[in-house]
């Protein structure tokens, strides 16, 4: 089964009603918004510390309570920096938080296309689809049709192959060996067994297959051709639909080390790409756990060395305590 990021809350009615400590948290917040000047450090010990699942829960309560949507009162307190960017996506709900990355990515000229493939290749079938019903619904607009204008070529073919939910259910039945071996042989001769690449073919495969599966056919892939399936993409693709290609295959069969490198791609070269470490950081607090003993054992320091030495102020307060929390 493809990693799930989001907790099952999400695709619960929304409930507003509140126990002790969400009231406590909604108390905390709108605290911390009262009076001359913003209490920053209130606001975030009063989210960084909560799970995806609370946070879920605080939202609705706090609107319940004080008429006003969070994400509205973080962005008129601390504006749209780094800092009160990664605030807005911490008040919400994780779909409707990645909704908000995704609408900020095709927002202004040009598609920011780095945000686009982690949020869409890759994921769960069933969250693919909240997805884009929170899309719709926040900002009265299909995604899928929102994409078609904003991306092109086969970066645009493969990302439509994601956002279809088409990933088949496991079942050692139809999944074979005879059927790895099949997937197998159609892979390379997709890509390294002819000139020129066959990407439908390459799209096709790594979309539909369950994690399941494809692990076999990685494991045959290199058995017969001496390479990985996400080396084999390296090779034959290039620049956006190349990354969200490996990042496909890779949340399906390696999540952990998939998002401790994307972590890592996000302060790589000259200098730090904020908006992909705050999606990063927030989007995956679930595995955060996991990928840190990863990022640990792959770079030989932790996520929090990685955000002491990238980022500074209250955004790296921020992005530390999401990350102290999750992994305490």
């Amino acid at each position: 089964m493809t990693t799930k990021l989001y907790p099952e809350i999400v695709f619960e009615t929304p409930d507003d009603g509140g126990d002790e400590e969400i009231d406590a948290a909604c108390e905390e917040i709108h605290t911390a918004c009262q009076g001359w000047g913003t209490d920053e450090g209130g606001l975030i010990d009063a989210l960084a510390s909560k799970s995806p699942e609370m946070r879920c829960k605080i939202y609705y309560r706090y609107k319940a309570m004080f008429e006003k949507d969070l994400e509205d009162v973080m962005k008129s307190e601390c504006g749209s920096g780094d800092f009160g960017l990664a605030l807005q996506y911490l008040a919400v709900p994780p779909n409707l938080s990645e909704a908000m990355m995704l609408k900020r990515a095709m927002a202004g000229f040009g598609t920011k296309e780095r945000i686009v493939w982690p949020i869409l290749c890759g994921r769960d079938n069933e969250e693919i689809v909240k997805l884009k019903e929170t899309y719709f619904a926040a900002f009265d607009n299909d995604l899928g049709v929102q994409l078609s204008g904003e991306l092109g070529g086969d970066f645009e073919r493969l990302i439509f192959h994601c956002i279809q939910g088409s990933e088949l259910e496991y079942d050692p039945d139809v999944f074979t060996d005879e059927k790895a071996e099949e997937d197998c042989n159609t892979f390379y001769d997709a890509g390294q067994g002819q000139w020129g690449t066959d990407e439908k073919s390459l799209f096709h495969i790594i979309a539909t297959s369950p994690p399941e599966h494809l692990e076999k056919v990685n494991e045959l892939y290199i058995e017969k051709h001496e390479r990985t399936l996400i080396s084999a993409l390296e090779k034959e693709l290039g620049g956006d639909v190349e990354k969200g290609s490996m990042h496909c295959v890779g949340m399906k069969i390696k999540p952990e080390e998939t998002v401790a490198k994307l972590i890592k791609s996000t302060c790589a070269g000259f200098g730090t790409d904020e908006l992909g470490l705050t999606c990063a950081i927030i989007r995956y607090q679930s595995i955060l756990p996991q990928v840190n003993e990863m990022h640990q054992e792959l770079f030989e320091k932790t996520i929090q060395e990685r955000i002491e030495s990238e980022t500074g102020g209250n955004y790296k307060r921020l992005l530390l305590a999401i990350v102290d929390n999750a992994c305490a």
